[in-house]
């Protein structure tokens, strides 16, 4: 065991330094080694998407092409889950296409409640935010960090809070300047 314990650190501080070298940054072991394009590859992900080795995915999971999932993500589709081209899912989302709220209340008498949830393209969703089952999110959204998304949003609305809220609208113009304009509370 000692020769492979010496192997993996010598392949580790090898990987680490190429990390920070290449990318200024330090990463875990297991992101050293995985390919976060190739998971994405492997997943049946749109071209070019990418999803780090330490998001769960669980389910019927779509991702469109250039979508970065980001590390401690959780997508569960095992209600139908479809997230669309150049999106970012932060780190730390969750999205939940079930709940076990019946099921528990019931004592097991009741199932799991599922209904889909949709992302739209050119989305962001922000760090530690949760979807809720059934949610659909519109094209060119922003959904702020920690938000708790209960129902669905418009497309071209900024949305944060707990629960979240249209707080303001995203305005693209014909020379492709992106606007974030926020509501007068």
């Amino acid at each position: 065991m000692s020769e492979l314990d010496e192997e993996l650190r010598s392949l580790h501080g090898a990987l680490s330094e190429q990390a920070r070298r290449t990318w200024q940054r330090d990463l875990p072991f297991e992101e050293l080694v995985f390919d976060r394009w190739e998971r994405a590859r492997s997943l049946g992900f749109g071209e070019g998407a990418s999803i780090y080795h330490n998001a769960y995915v669980f389910g019927d999971v779509s991702v469109g092409a250039k979508t970065w999932i980001g590390p401690f993500v959780m997508l569960d589709g095992s209600g139908g889950l479809e997230i669309g081209e150049c999106c970012s899912i932060s780190t730390g989302v969750h999205v939940y296409t079930h709940d076990t709220v019946r099921w528990a209340l019931s004592g097991g008498e009741h199932d799991a409640e599922r209904a889909p949830v949709r992302i739209g393209d050119r989305s962001y969703i922000g760090s530690q935010a949760v979807v809720l089952k059934g949610v659909t999110i519109g094209d060119h959204c922003v959904v702020g960090a920690g938000a708790l998304v209960t129902r669905d949003v418009p497309p071209f609305t900024i949305v944060d809070g707990v629960p979240a809220r249209g707080r303001g609208h995203v305005v693209i113009d014909a020379s492709g300047a992106i606007e974030l304009r926020r509501d007068v509370p």
